[in-house]
């Protein structure tokens, strides 16, 4: 088994950077199958997706790195290009009850509805059990799966790992990239990058 980097660097108190560890889900694997719900009570399973795109966006709306996506309107402009391009777009809430960034289903529609957000669904883990599974370590940690069920991004949403709204604008997505280069028939060129953000706050 190859060698990976393992562990994080704690950069400041709210952001975090690391590499996957070993036995978490890696780029080039088979993505692991989940069964989740939405924040509308819909059941949604991995494998119902067979045969599409699948982007998984870990969020938390009280993170400053999430709110910089958000506030400048970047993700949902990436939801609303990708989605309507076939793409299957999941955000996963994986904030424990009491935890920053938790939501129940009723209040995470009404955000979504305020500041105009476009994902597929948005998927509600506040036991962790599919943050744990992916080994999601920021918000956002960003994560693509390709039609035939295997991880091909597993990183960053971009090359700015900063709070500041502007850095928006000139930052390498690496998101676009990896989708554009994979809808083409391409390998992605850059299939695992350092996720940045505020840690995801699990229950344990």
């Amino acid at each position: 088994m190859r060698k990976r980097l393992a562990g994080f660097v704690v950069v400041s108190t709210v952001l975090v950077m690391g590499f996957c560890p070993a036995w978490a889900a890696r780029a080039g694997d088979h993505a692991p199958d989940f069964t989740a719900t939405d924040s509308s009570g819909q059941v949604h399973k991995l494998s119902d997706y067979q045969g599409k795109f699948v982007v998984l966006e870990w969020t938390n709306r009280g993170c400053p790195y999430t709110q910089k996506h958000y506030s400048s309107g970047n993700m949902q402009r990436l939801q609303r290009e990708w989605t309507s391009r076939g793409v299957i777009w999941l955000t996963v809430l994986s904030s424990a009850a009491g935890k920053q960034g938790y939501a129940t289903g009723p209040e995470e529609n009404a955000y979504l509805k305020q500041i105009n957000g476009a994902p597929t669904a948005a998927l509600l883990d506040p036991t962790g059990t599919l943050g744990h599974l992916y080994d999601a370590k920021t918000s956002p940690h960003m994560f693509i799966i390709n039609p035939q069920g295997i991880l091909i991004y597993n990183g960053a949403i971009d090359d700015r790992p900063t709070t500041d709204v502007a850095d928006v604008q000139g930052a390498t997505n690496f998101v676009s990239v990896a989708l554009e280069e994979a809808t083409s028939g391409k390998s992605v060129s850059n299939p695992t990058t350092r996720p940045y953000g505020c840690s995801v706050k699990y229950r344990d």
